[in-house]
Parts: structure tokens; C-alpha cells; sequence
């Protein structure tokens, strides 16, 4: 197995469990997240290191309720792994129920995550947010 695959896959796993210490382990230390998105999502920008990553999951989740989360498919380059999956959030202030697929493309060094850049329809997204 392409070790990256082995990496990312651990990482969702931890992300899935809540084990955020298991989650940073697979971190690089100034590891780089993006979430491309407007300011009208809440969790939208870029977040540099371990804990920086944890604040972002915790915003996520501190403004959704998570109802469906799934990575649906794996495709592995070298040092690159590309996922493309699916979620279904509940907005904490109005209700809104956002379902939307989104790709996340994470490049992996060394065992450990550098980089992750996550699409989605923020468009979308941004119109539940505001409502």
C-alpha cells in the first residue's frame, strides 16, 4: 500500500474516532490546512500547524452538527492522495441542512501530512450559512 494512503486513511480514522492526539500524530508540524471558501463560512481560511488543525475541526464543529461524513474514494500519487467524499451538516444557528461532496487533496512527507486543501460548493454552503 502507498504509505501517503496509509497516512491519510489513519488520519480520517482518527478524525472519525474524535481522537484529536491520534490525529496529530499524523501531522507534520507546520503542517498547512485550507478550507477555500468565503467568509460567510465560519470555518473557511488556512491554518498552520497541529493545533491550528484542531481549531479548525473544533469551528466545524462548533457551528454544525455532523449527520453523514464519508470518503468515498482514494486515489494515490507518490506523495500525493487525493479523497473524494461526502457530508451532511446540520447549521447550529438556523437548521440549515448542508449536503454537499468535496475533494481533498493532501500531500504527505515523511509519514506525515504537509499540506491539505479541501473543495467544496462553498457557494452553496455560504447561502445556508447566511440564512
Amino acid at each position: 500500500m502507498n504509505n501517503a494512503l496509509s497516512v491519510v486513511q489513519r488520519m480520517l480514522g482518527a478524525f472519525g474516532a474524535g481522537n484529536m492526539e491520534e490525529l496529530k500524530s499524523t501531522l507534520a508540524d507546520t503542517t498547512m490546512w485550507v478550507y477555500h471558501g468565503t467568509a460567510d463560512i465560519p470555518y473557511a481560511g488556512t491554518y498552520v500547524g497541529k493545533d491550528e488543525v484542531v481549531r479548525f475541526i473544533g469551528t466545524i464543529m462548533a457551528h454544525t452538527s455532523i449527520e453523514g461524513f464519508a470518503a468515498d474514494t482514494f486515489l494515490a500519487d507518490g506523495e500525493k492522495v487525493v479523497v473524494l467524499g461526502s457530508e451532511k451538516q446540520r447549521i447550529k444557528k438556523n437548521g440549515q441542512l448542508l449536503q454537499q461532496r468535496w475533494v481533498q487533496v493532501y500531500t504527505v512527507k515523511d509519514h506525515l501530512i504537509t499540506h491539505m486543501d479541501e473543495f467544496a460548493n462553498t457557494a452553496h454552503a455560504a447561502k445556508l450559512f447566511t440564512a
